[in-house]
Formats: structure tokens, C-alpha cells, sequence
């Protein structure tokens, strides 16, 4: 694979593609308008890529990077100069921030503030003197940014509004994009504990990592329920995703580490993505 490419972490971009998804879907009653929700899913990626270039970026240039088990690393491995690696980040920024403009222009100029927060708490996430990544609060960075607000966001930019119903949609795609997160932080304990990378899987330890990240991807499917039971029964289609959901849950109730756990990082991925879209589509049917 491309290293640039490698960088961008493809496997993370469900988080990303999901709660624009989900968010459009549950507009569908009040009518679509397809390139608003092209320009949200452009704003999350960019975001998304922003993201994680800027992480790469950071950790490389902090040493976090330099024993690692996980996939490749720009500047940490030497593939790519700091210089550019965060050069990169900022395009991704800027494109995101571009996008992200013009729904403002339609939309409203509330949506400057949300995009400005949001790309400054990916820019801070490993960034800045105190990054929040390094003190155990990445998971609610995640919850909330590629959860609540990119969900309800994809929603506001449909509707003018922010619905009861697309908040209870965003919180399973929140938790279905924080179960990635701290998979890859369980993987990541022993690097970052070295590194003094105090995420929240290095504070809970590996026995408790592993119960909240099961606990997490179990809630998802009950959340799915609730959201069909009381709003939209096609939703129920998303539990589908349980199918997929199943391996990487057994994987790290068994023990996994190390490189065992990178391939749970893309089946959950997978899961994310499958729940996600198949959530979204029932969603819409029931609109």
C-alpha cells in the first residue's frame, strides 16, 4: 500500500462515513438535499484524515512512534519528514474546512463554530502542550465528535434542526467509532505506557479495556433496538452487524495482543461499517 495512503489509516474512515450516513438517513422524511450530504461526508472525512495525519505527525516528532506494533507510521518510521506529514494534516483541515464553508453559506453560520471546534479538537487530540490523547480523553473526543456531533450535524444540515431521533441515532454510531478507538488502545498499552502515553486503556489496564470494549459494542446493538422500537422499526436491520461484530468481540475476550489485535482493529472496523450503513438504510426506509 501507498504509505501516504497507509497514513490516512483507511480502516478508520468508517468513522468518518458512518455518521454522515446515519445522520442523512434520518432526515429522509423531511426530504434530501444530496449535495449537503456530500459536502457533511467530505467535511468528516477531511476531518477524519486531518486526524490522523496530525496523530502521526505528533507522536512521530514526540517519539511516541518509534516502538510500535501497529501499522505503519509516516514520520515514526521514517517514510515521510514531520514537515510533511503535518503539511498534510492541514490540507486535510483546509479541505474539510472548505467544505464545510459552504454548508455554512446555506446552512447557517452556526456550523463555522462547530467545524472550528471540531477541527481544533482533532488538531489537539496529540497536539499542543496538553494533549488530551495522552491524559485518557480520547474516547470522548471520538464519542462526541464522530458520534454526536457528525450524526446530529449530518441531520442539522438536512433538516434546520436537531431532532430527538438523530441523537439517539448518534449515540450507537458513536460507540460502534470509540469501540475502534480503544481497540487500538488496547493494542497500543505496552508502546504507550513506555512512551507515557496515558490513554484510557493504559489507565484501566488490559482486563478492563477488554470489558469496555465488548460492553460497548454489546450496547450498540441493544441501542439499535431502542431506536427501532421507539422510532423507526426498519432500524432493526443494523443487527445485521452482529454477525460481524461477533469475531472481534471473541478475539478480545480471548486474550488477543500485540499483532493479534491488529486484525480485530479492521474487523471492527468492518462491524462499524456494516452497522452503520445497514442502520442507516433502515433508517431511511422508515422515514
Amino acid at each position: 500500500m501507498n504509505p501516504w495512503l497507509a497514513g490516512a489509516r483507511p480502516r478508520t474512515l468508517p468513522a468518518a462515513v458512518v455518521p454522515v450516513a446515519v445522520g442523512t438517513a434520518v432526515a429522509v422524511g423531511d426530504g434530501i438535499v444530496a449535495w449537503r450530504a456530500a459536502a457533511a461526508g467530505v467535511v468528516a472525512v477531511g476531518i477524519q484524515v486531518g486526524t490522523n495525519y496530525a496523530n502521526d505527525y505528533q507522536d512521530g516528532v514526540r517519539g511516541t512512534d518509534d516502538d510500535r506494533v501497529g501499522p505503519v507510521r509516516l514520520v515514526g518510521s521514517g517514510l515521510a519528514s514531520a514537515s510533511a506529514v503535518r503539511m498534510a494534516a492541514l490540507a486535510a483541515f483546509g479541505v474539510a474546512a472548505l467544505a464545510g464553508l459552504v454548508l455554512a453559506e446555506v446552512v447557517g453560520r452556526e456550523l463555522l463554530v462547530v467545524g472550528a471546534v471540531s477541527i481544533a479538537a482533532g488538531w489537539l487530540y496529540t497536539g499542543g502542550p496538553r494533549p488530551y490523547g495522552y491524559l485518557g480523553l480520547g474516547e470522548v473526543f471520538v464519542f462526541v465528535f464522530f458520534g454526536l456531533v457528525a450524526t446530529v450535524g449530518s441531520t442539522y444540515v438536512q433538516t434546520d434542526e436537531v431532532t430527538a431521533l438523530a441523537v439517539c441515532a448518534a449515540v450507537p454510531v458513536g460507540l460502534l467509532a470509540t469501540a475502534l478507538l480503544v481497540v487500538n488502545n488496547l493494542r497500543d498499552i505496552p508502546s504507550d505506557t513506555a512512551a507515557g502515553k496515558r490513554t484510557l486503556a493504559v489507565r484501566l489496564g488490559p482486563r478492563r479495556t477488554r470489558i469496555m470494549y465488548m460492553t460497548m459494542l454489546i450496547d450498540v446493538y441493544l441501542l439499535v433496538v431502542v431506536v427501532a422500537v421507539t422510532a423507526r422499526g426498519p432500524a432493526l436491520l443494523g443487527l445485521i452487524g452482529i454477525a460481524f461484530a461477533v469475531p472481534p468481540i471473541r478475539q478480545v475476550q480471548a486474550g488477543a495482543t500485540g499483532e493479534a489485535l491488529i486484525p480485530v482493529l479492521g474487523a471492527t472496523g468492518k462491524a462499524q461499517l456494516v452497522t452503520g450503513l445497514l442502520l442507516a438504510l433502515g433508517l431511511a426506509l422508515g422515514g
